[in-house]
């Protein structure tokens, strides 16, 4: 039977790479690579970087998968679009794996981050296993996911002690922080929501291409740094045509 493998490759660091990984690395006769818009071509570069460090296998297939536009960064319905494109994914990807991956093969998925965290890989693979139309078997591999190595970086502790954390992409920000959370890691922000918040008693923690040689780190009380990441962030994203930041909202005690 088929089989494939998510490997989770951390957050830019071929170093933050585990040995399961590496075994994995190396147990894959296809490699499926999801390319996006042509700014962001630099990631899959990263990727490649990753195997050509961790490989020692020897030869191995690649078969491109061109990802469909992201509608609902404009749409009016979010749920409506971001079902859509999945759907999309779904029919692309489960026609690559039959077309591409013979009935005694392995293919492998390398997975920004860890497969489990906002990481919509492993929910397109599900879906295209229980249609039935091409079986597999699935194998999953954590990853250093771009939250512990921004609190890595930033030598602190994800939690306090008795205290909730809670893990929110930055639309649901809404009003701010949430009540009774003290402690919000913050993804997938394109507009900088930090900077429309109530600030007052809030710290943040920031960083930008974690694990890359271009990793940005700020910290500090929110309503002092809030603008001195904007302008940081707007210069990178500017230089490299693409952004993927994280940051820690923390309330002071």
């Amino acid at each position: 039977m088929r089989r494939l493998l998510l490997i989770g490759i951390g957050a830019g660091d071929p170093d933050h790479v585990t040995v399961q990984a590496v075994e994995a690395l190396n147990a894959f006769d296809v490699l499926f690579i999801v390319t996006k818009e042509v700014s962001a071509d630099e990631p899959v570069a990263l990727r490649r970087q990753v195997v050509d460090r961790h490989r020692t296998a020897g030869s191995h297939r690649t078969v491109e998968l061109v990802d469909p536009p992201r509608p609902w960064r404009e749409a009016a319905d979010y749920q409506a679009a971001v079902a859509c494109w999945r759907e999309q994914r779904v029919r692309r990807w489960g026609a690559a794996i039959s077309d591409e991956l013979t009935e005694s093969e392995t293919g492998g998925f390398l997975v920004w981050g860890d497969p489990s965290l906002y990481e919509s890989t492993l929910a397109i693979v599900q879906e295209i296993a229980a249609r039935g139309t091409v079986p597999f078997e699935l194998e999953v591999i954590p990853g250093v996911s771009s939250v512990h190595a921004l609190t890595a970086r930033h030598r602190i502790p994800l939690n306090r002690v008795g205290r909730a954390v809670q893990i929110t992409p930055a639309r649901l920000l809404g009003e701010g922080m949430p009540a009774g959370v003290d402690d919000v890691v913050v993804l997938l922000d394109p507009h900088a929501a930090f900077a429309t918040i109530p600030a007052d008693g809030i710290d943040i923690y920031w960083g930008a291409y974690l694990g890359t040689a271009d990793e940005i780190l700020r910290s500090g009380p929110l309503n002092e740094m809030a603008g001195e990441i904007v302008r940081v962030r707007d210069a990178a994203k500017a230089r490299k045509g693409w952004m993927f930041d994280t940051y820690l909202l923390r309330r002071r005690a």
